[in-house]
């Protein structure tokens, strides 16, 4: 493997995290990096994973090989629920090997491969096995999506006391602010996360995300090897 694994999760279903993949990876690809996005498990779907269709239509590109293959998404449920129920209903189970398998040759093509996960953090993807757990077994660092809706304080610390008990390296909270959200919980939520992490010593990036792109500075801060211009 030559590459570099990055999970980027959420504190919730329906935060942003596949707007927040794509875009990031379209960032990275925009300034010379060899990067690919692939999705844990999706569900409510059949053929293709949508959440992948809308990654390469971020990113600008078509669907790549890797994707008709199904490499980039090898587990696709009908039923739009948990990833253990969706499998069940499916008369199936959740293949983790096959999804590691998968990652690992991506991981022999790119420089960076951004693994979308399923939901929040403590999502069963089997009856014997959490989404974070699955994330620590594979030894990945992982990105956390938030957002100023109402409930996002208490979801985002939870998130965050989640990776420290399981010690999955947390690189960096994106605060995502598109869609409508009122302004006053907005500012008052992000001041309100990065106050409770200063005030755990946690020297965690919480980057104010509010447009189409990430900047190169974001790109650092969120420890994304990025070439000189």
């Amino acid at each position: 493997m030559n590459g570099r694994l990055t999970v980027v999760s959420g504190i919730d279903t329906g935060v942003g995290k596949t707007a927040v993949t794509g875009l990031l990876a379209a960032s990275l690809l925009h300034r010379g990096v060899r990067v690919m996005t692939s999705k844990t498990v999706q569900t409510g779907c059949t053929g293709i994973a949508d959440d992948i269709v809308e990654h390469r239509r971020l990113m600008g590109i078509p669907l790549e090989e890797a994707d008709r293959l199904r490499l980039t998404c090898p587990q696709v449920f009908p039923l739009p629920a948990s990833p253990h129920l969706a499998a069940r209903m499916a008369g199936s189970e959740v293949d983790l090997a096959g999804i590691s398998a998968s990652v690992n040759a991506l991981l022999e093509q790119y420089d960076e491969v951004l693994l979308e996960g399923v939901g929040g953090l403590l999502v069963p993807l089997s009856p014997d096995m959490l989404f974070l757990d699955y994330v620590k077994s594979g030894g990945w660092d992982l990105l956390l999506v938030a957002t100023p809706r109402l409930g996002s304080i208490n979801h985002t610390l939870l998130s965050v006391e989640a990776c420290l008990c399981r010690e999955v390296p947390l690189r960096g909270i994106i605060y995502n602010r598109f869609g409508e959200h009122d302004p006053l919980i907005a500012e008052d939520s992000l001041e309100t996360i990065r106050r409770e992490l200063s005030r755990r010593s946690l020297s965690l990036p919480v980057i104010d995300f509010r447009s189409a792109s990430f900047h190169r500075t974001d790109l650092e801060q969120l420890g994304f090897l990025v070439p000189e211009p």
